[in-house]
């Protein structure tokens, strides 16, 4: 080497030496920093997760597995205070393989006691290198996997304790550190306000849902026939549906019947519904006219004083005939009735049917009519009972055919039940069956 270029590294004593320890530290933090914003990231991917849903079942369960993944626990568990906030309401495990959870089945979930209770009365972040030799420890049951280190963070929101969050055993073998502990106490403060909203949620729904029940009517004595309904909310969040019901006895001596679906899935549909349903009853006890009058009438008056959005109906009249009784019936865009034989043969009363409400007052409304014998079944329903994503409607109407067909000799409610039991449909969306059965003989006879 040229002197003029100075020493070389190696001639340096220890020179060498200091340069790569300090290359080393440099490595080591942007590592550290590296692996920082990655856990920052993970953390906020896991706030916006968890603040996404709203069923609280859901949400308590998302919490505790994004919580095991931000730290990589074997095993999680959260614990939802009572009201009191003096003990565990419910206790939600998750991480245990079938063979554990086999081992403990019988064994009571815990209460609060011990370390657990420590962390109800302490609420401060609470991390354990080994759990057997903590004062607090009381121990496990039998069958319960061995666990030694421990992570308890409170879940809270706006001064209020929910419950706590529980991770054991990081699957690298270490204890938790400080840093697993602030992004999980970072992760319990948007969990506290997920479980606020998801309870408020569950609140502002069973209102709703109880309204809309308060909405449907009783079926009254429409003897000779016998009649029976069911109605069943959507499984999905935000939903509270437009799906109705009716029948009554008009002064002329017949038996009307109506179904319904009032396009949206909120407050305001179930409102809707209310008013249309009500309409509907007034025209049909008032005017002694055809089903599709009935509807034309109904369909003009919305449309000249409300806003009401798409809705669909079934208005069926049920004649005194000279061998039984003559179904007269007109469809607003809705599913076809379905009548099942004293034979027990289930058909569609297929026909043409009308535009639904609300789209074009002047379009004439057809009338259909056919023979209804003694101790035949009809089936009104809406479309939540067979609509599903990946099923063309057909295979939903001949599912529906089958299941009516196959339990046509259960009594009517049984009937109801079962088909809105029988899951034709994806959950979605609101269900409503109504179904009259005429007796034996003719005009009750």
């Amino acid at each position: 080497m040229d002197p003029e270029d100075g020493p070389a590294r190696s001639d340096i004593p220890g020179l060498g030496r200091r340069l790569d320890d300090e290359m080393d530290q440099i490595v080591g933090r942007l590592w550290d920093l590296a692996h920082a914003q990655s856990r920052f990231q993970d953390l906020l991917d896991a706030v916006m997760a968890v603040g996404r849903e709203l069923e609280l079942p859901v949400v308590l369960r998302r919490v505790i597995t994004t919580a095991m993944g931000l730290v990589d626990a074997r095993y999680g568990a959260l614990g939802v205070l009572s009201e009191d906030g003096e003990h565990l309401e419910e206790f939600i495990p998750v991480g245990l393989s079938e063979q554990e959870a086999a081992d403990l089945a019988g064994v009571a979930l815990p209460h609060g006691r011990g370390l657990l209770g420590h962390l109800i009365h302490h609420p401060e972040p609470l991390r354990v290198a080994d759990i057997g030799t903590h004062p607090d420890a009381v121990g496990f049951p039998p069958g319960h996997p061995p666990m030694h280190t421990l992570l308890g963070v409170a879940v809270s929101s706006r001064g209020r304790v929910y419950g706590n969050l529980y991770l054991t055993q990081r699957r690298d073998g270490q204890p938790f550190d400080r840093q697993d502990q602030d992004i999980v106490v970072a992760l319990a403060g948007a969990a506290g306000l997920a479980i606020e909203n998801a309870r408020l949620y569950r609140q502002v729904r069973a209102g709703a849902e109880y309204f809309q029940r308060l909405l449907l009517p009783q079926l009254p004595d429409l003897a000779p026939f016998v009649t029976a309904a069911v109605y069943r909310p959507a499984a999905t969040p935000h939903h509270v549906g437009g799906d109705w019901y009716d029948a009554l006895m008009l002064p002329d001596g017949t038996c009307a019947l109506v179904i319904g679906d009032v396009g949206g899935h909120d407050l305001k549909a179930a409102a809707t519904m209310a008013q249309t349903r009500n309409m509907l009853r007034a025209l049909l006890y008032d005017r002694r006219t055809p089903p599709s009058a009935i509807l034309t009438q109904l369909d003009r008056t919305l449309d000249a004083i409300t806003d009401n959005p798409i809705t669909t109906a079934c208005v069926v009249r049920i004649e005194p005939a000279e061998n039984g009784w003559t179904l007269h019936w007109s469809t607003a865009g809705h599913p076809p009735p379905l009548l099942i034989g004293p034979d027990g043969t289930a058909r569609y009363l297929d026909s043409e049917p009308g535009l639904p409400l609300g789209v074009d007052t002047d379009v004439p409304r057809p009338d259909h009519k056919h023979p209804m014998p003694a101790n035949a079944t009809l089936v009104l329903y809406t479309d939540g009972l067979i609509e599903h994503p990946v099923r063309p409607l057909d295979e939903g109407l001949t599912a529906l055919a089958r299941t009516a067909a196959a339990h046509a000799d259960v009594p009517l409610d049984g009937l109801c039940r079962t088909l809105a039991d029988a899951h034709l449909g994806d959950g979605r969306d609101d269900l409503a069956v109504l179904a009259l059965r005429t007796p034996p003989g003719p005009h009750g006879a």
